[in-house]
């Protein structure tokens, strides 16, 4: 790798022409020979760029439609050739060397983004002789340059130039390697993340292989000590946070980023009103539904506003005026998201233009998260991703009291928010508005009080609201304690082997009581 060897001969053969015409005119420049194939070639010589045909050279013919033009014994002899080992073998057999090989890939992933896209049509778009010549390439990366993306093509120019030689140094060529290997692993997998779509393999994989796109560095992690940057999926659905696009306010964190998705995959469970969801520190500390946006919002507010002090908002609906005007002249806030943002709610925004505005675009019903990661030591948790809808008619009432219609419809509004909350979750909720919520404490019977404080701080009445419970209560003293608050319904999973004591406790407060058979541990 310390040796360096000039480069006399360069093969290329890209999809992605950007940058091409430039390139080949300085590699003739620098007296370069450029072996060139198929559409590549064609493109080269309409642009009068002398260039030398792959099937010329190597005596054999396109054929198969296209299919085989590279994978011949002179190209990848030249390819995969040691310098000061192999010189005898190649010479025997009529192989030149290749010093540089510029390549980049079918163009499969843009092929399957296409809504219109045909499996045969991606079938075709797979690619074998090019990664056949990067990983060529890279493998012999002590003798032989690879390029697999054109924004290097400015600095390959430049250090050849500058070498005095007509040379890439080890380093660099070591580099490029590492890249050409990134590269042709991530076309794999999209190859098989798409394949999967039709296998529907019903075990985990194994190995799992994932793939995602650097998107942006962030200032820092949780904390300034911890570095942090964004990676997306190569074709994120709409309507989710790392498909949403900025359209205006200061560079994004990295716990901006983690409490927006907490906030959009709230919101986005509902669908038949308007909702808004505020979030701090990845909990919702406001709910609500209306008929009108800026309602459902300040009812959001008014659940715990000294938490939405600098919260993350999200919306289900187009932000309108009248909401944006309202939100930034009542508070600090960090991100707001929404499917889209007016003109006119827009112009009122960037009278803060340091809040930052995200607009998610409107979410595919079909789309669901299927699959949840945790990372932890050494290791990665994969769980199927937490869909479990809840169907009202298979909810059991357990007490004497039955709940009247607009209990039961708050009870499954907060049954919906409790999902979303870090357990142990507690949410008091009435006419489709939290009231109370509390999270992440180790005791349930804590997480009714904290919900019932925040509800008192906040002028709230929980009187006559309903409650519900992320997981079952284990013992009575939580339905004693909610029915303290004077609520009238409660909704939970149900499966404690104490179940016969808390559904005695409720029927003796008169609170009608539903299991949903459903638990929602969100840790």
């Amino acid at each position: 790798m310390n040796q360096n060897f000039p480069i006399r001969r360069a093969l290329i053969s890209v999809s992605d022409k950007s940058g091409l015409d430039e390139l080949a005119r300085a590699l003739i420049e620098l007296g370069i020979d450029i072996l060139s194939s198929g559409g590549t070639y064609r493109h080269l010589v309409s642009m009068g760029i002398t260039a030398h045909e792959v099937s010329e050279y190597t005596g054999f013919p396109e054929i198969m439609g296209g299919r085989i033009k590279t994978l011949h014994p002179k190209v990848h002899g030249g390819i995969l050739g040691r310098r000061n080992q192999d010189e005898e073998v190649m010479l025997s057999h009529g192989i030149d060397p290749i010093d540089l090989v510029i390549v980049n890939l079918y163009p499969f992933e843009a092929t399957v983004s296409s809504p219109d896209a045909t499996y045969e049509e991606a079938i075709e778009n797979i690619d074998i002789g090019g990664p056949a010549m990067i990983r060529a390439a890279a493998k012999n990366h002590d003798s032989v340059a690879v390029v697999v993306d054109p924004s290097d093509y400015q600095d390959l120019l430049l250090e050849i130039k500058n070498s005095g030689n007509g040379c890439l140094s080890g380093k660099t060529r070591l580099h490029l390697a590492a890249k050409a290997f990134r590269h042709t692993a991530n076309y794999d997998n999209r190859i098989r993340e798409y394949l999967e779509e039709f296998d529907h393999p019903e075990s985990f994989p194994d190995p799992l292989l994932m793939s995602f796109r650097y998107a942006q560095p962030l200032r820092y992690g949780e904390n300034p000590h911890q570095r942090a940057a964004f990676y997306r999926e190569a074709n994120p659905p709409q309507g989710s946070i790392s498909a949403a696009i900025q359209i205006q306010g200061k560079e994004l964190s990295f716990n901006n980023i983690q409490d927006a998705d907490a906030a959009l995959e709230c919101v986005m469970s509902f669908d038949s009103n308007p909702a808004c969801v505020i979030v701090k520190h990845s909990n919702p500390c406001g709910v609500a539904l209306a008929d009108e946006l800026a309602d459902a919002y300040d009812k959001a507010y008014q659940t715990d506003p000294t938490s939405a002090f600098g919260g993350i908002i999200a919306f289900n609906r187009e932000l309108d005026p009248k909401t944006a005007r309202t939100l930034i002249d009542r508070q600090f806030v960090e991100v707001i998201i929404a499917p889209g943002v007016s003109p006119e709610a827009r112009k009122i925004l960037e009278e803060k233009p340091n809040v930052r505005v995200l607009e998610s675009g409107t979410r595919d019903p079909e789309h669901s998260r299927t699959l949840d990661f945790r990372r932890v030591g050494g290791g990665l948790l994969l769980q199927d991703s937490d869909q479990a809808s809840l169907n009202p008619q298979d909810l059991r009432v357990v007490t004497r009291r039955t709940p009247s219609a607009e209990e039961m419809a708050d009870l499954i509004f907060a049954w919906k928010v409790a999902k979303f909350v870090k357990s142990n979750a507690i949410v008091f909720a009435r006419q489709h508005q939290t009231l109370g919520v509390g999270a992440g404490q180790m005791s349930r019977v804590y997480s009714s009080r904290i919900a019932a404080i925040k509800a008192q701080d906040a002028g709230l009445a929980i009187k006559g609201s309903v409650v519900a419970s992320d997981a079952f209560f284990p013992f009575r003293d939580g339905v004693d304690t909610a029915a303290e608050t004077g609520v009238t319904a409660v909704i939970q999973p149900g499966g404690s082997v104490r179940d016969a004591e808390v559904i005695a406790a409720a029927d003796e407060h008169g609170i009608a009581m539903v299991f949903t058979g459903i638990r929602h541990f969100r840790h």
